[in-house]
């Protein structure tokens, strides 16, 4: 039996980002600047992983600062209330060799849902240049915005909104073994 570790996120090789259509014809895209969280496990694969991870919801960023703001607001993940985004994983299958689905709940603007991640494993490193062992990951997986009575929305004049429902989630991990 493997040693329990405990692993933490490597901050400048991370990015938690999304995406979510504008106009229904491009993509947006932005990501969170200030985030933490615990990674425990038993096997060296991941298999068995624990995630309990916070995302500081005003560290937002799609690099336009207005943008940023109504972001910040009531209309979406309205900060001043709420300014914690959270996700703790609940189980974990294994699809094929290091691919998982992650199923966890996800709490933003005080609502909680479940919510199923696609994970890939990308391996370990046991030994950096600096002594440090690593794991990377890659994380994908879609929620309906709706869903956390996230519904600001424009109308256009020839049809459709401005901001598409599904958000697309997207995360490059590395962590670093404790």
């Amino acid at each position: 039996m493997q040693q329990i570790a405990k692993w933490v996120f490597e901050p400048s090789h991370c990015k938690i980002g999304f995406s979510v259509r504008h106009f229904g014809i491009s993509e947006t895209e932005g990501f969170f600047h200030k985030y933490d969280g615990t990674i425990i496990t038993e096997k060296e694969d991941f298999s068995d992983v624990q995630v309990d991870f916070t995302v500081d919801a005003n560290s937002v960023d799609t690099q336009e600062a207005a943008r940023d703001g109504h972001l910040r607001s009531a209309d979406f993940f309205n900060t001043e209330q709420y300014p914690i985004i959270h996700f703790k994983s609940t189980s974990l299958e294994v699809v094929a060799p290091s691919q998982y689905k992650m199923h966890g709940e996800l709490t933003m603007v005080g609502i909680t849902k479940s919510i199923s991640l696609d994970v890939e494993f990308g391996g370990i490193v046991p030994k950096d240049p600096f002594g440090n062992t690593k794991a990377g990951f890659f994380v994908e997986g879609k929620i309906n915005r709706k869903d956390w009575g996230i519904t600001w929305n424009n109308a256009l004049d020839l049809g459709g909104l401005a901001v598409g429902e599904m958000v697309k989630i997207k995360c490059n991990i590395e962590l670093l073994k404790q």
